[in-house]
């Protein structure tokens, strides 16, 4: 089996608070450190009441602070939302206070309305029209250059690994171009994966940060006791993402017995598209999925996502999945 990580949303379950989700995630990725994962991702989101990695540096700074030695990291960064600068100065310092173990993942989109530019003070399509440039200017800074002649004393010579991160096919072109690892975010948008992984190794250009092509792929991976128990706990992840494609957001709400069998046709058929790229089920059926997804993809890494309403059924499945990477 290639290696795997963890993508972590800090999820805010319904009921709970913020201090909570944060302490869930610190157990969470204490337990993929236990059990062996290489890296857990944090991904950044504004303004929904259901995720509470916003501050996505903090509590990086946070999980860094509560591990000894998985790699910890953004998945992703949505630079439009920042300067180059500063999160060049944030992932400079996180490099300094965990050496050899921060991850800088880049996104293009802002994952933001013109609501939440405004209160970001920023101008999210420009922003994302250069987002090109700004991935050259992050990585002139870590190399230590004077860009605009302003230096970055914090990120000069940082020890991390930039990635590019994509759920279409301009992050895979990006990333070959400017010869970095590559994630794609199959856990939610599939549609474009396997032509996505085909480009970026058709078209990379060695680099001194990555010498090959390297493609990280994301997939929905839930291990529980029996399948019908997985299905039953992954049902609240389903029903957060019904929630959100029809406008109405929240909290992760508790797991609901037959739940996609309960959906209007038109939902339940956009839910199974958006969740195709999935591996839920007995530790047994979960790496028999996995094995057969690497196959498929040719990933050189996975990284794997599900909230579960009960934290220690998370915490479990991150356990019952520590064989596959003895």
């Amino acid at each position: 089996m290639v290696p795997l990580s963890v993508l972590d949303l800090v999820t805010v379950r319904e009921g709970d608070t913020i201090a909570r989700s944060l302490e869930i995630s610190v157990a969470s990725a204490q337990a993929a450190e236990r059990s062996g994962f290489k890296r857990y991702w944090v991904a950044e989101h504004h303004g929904m009441k259901g995720i509470a990695g916003g501050a996505t540096s903090v509590v990086l700074a946070h999980l860094g602070n509560a591990t000894k030695t998985i790699r910890i990291g953004a998945g992703g960064i949505m630079l439009p939302n920042h300067t180059p600068y500063v999160i060049a100065e944030q992932f400079g310092t996180l490099a300094a206070l965990f050496p050899g173990r921060v991850d800088l993942g880049l996104g293009r989109a802002a994952g933001a309305d013109g609501r939440l530019g405004n209160a970001l003070r920023k101008d999210i399509v420009g922003a994302s029209e250069r987002f090109p440039q700004d991935v050259v200017e992050l990585r002139a800074r870590f190399a230590g250059q004077a860009v605009g002649g302003v230096e970055s004393p914090q990120a000069s010579g940082a020890e991390l690994e930039m990635w590019m991160l994509g759920s279409s096919l301009f992050g895979a072109q990006l990333a070959a171009m400017l010869g970095l690892p590559y994630a794609f975010a199959s856990h939610f948008a599939p549609t474009h994966l396997d032509e996505a992984a085909r480009v970026y190794r058709e078209r990379f250009q060695p680099s001194e940060f990555c010498a090959r092509p390297y493609f990280m792929a994301a997939i929905n991976a839930l291990a529980a006791e029996t399948e019908e128990e997985a299905r039953f706990q992954l049902s609240s992840v389903d029903q957060s993402f019904v929630a959100l494609r029809t406008g109405n957001p929240g909290c992760l709400q508790p797991p609901v017995k037959d739940y996609r069998a309960s959906l209007p046709a038109p939902a339940r058929a956009m839910l199974e598209q958006v969740r195709s790229v999935s591996a839920v089920g007995t530790p047994g059926q979960v790496a028999e999925k996995l094995e057969a997804f690497v196959a498929r993809t040719g990933a050189d890494e996975l990284i794997v996502s599900a909230a579960t309403f009960d934290p220690a059924v998370q915490i479990r499945s991150l356990e019952l999945l520590a064989p596959l990477l003895a």
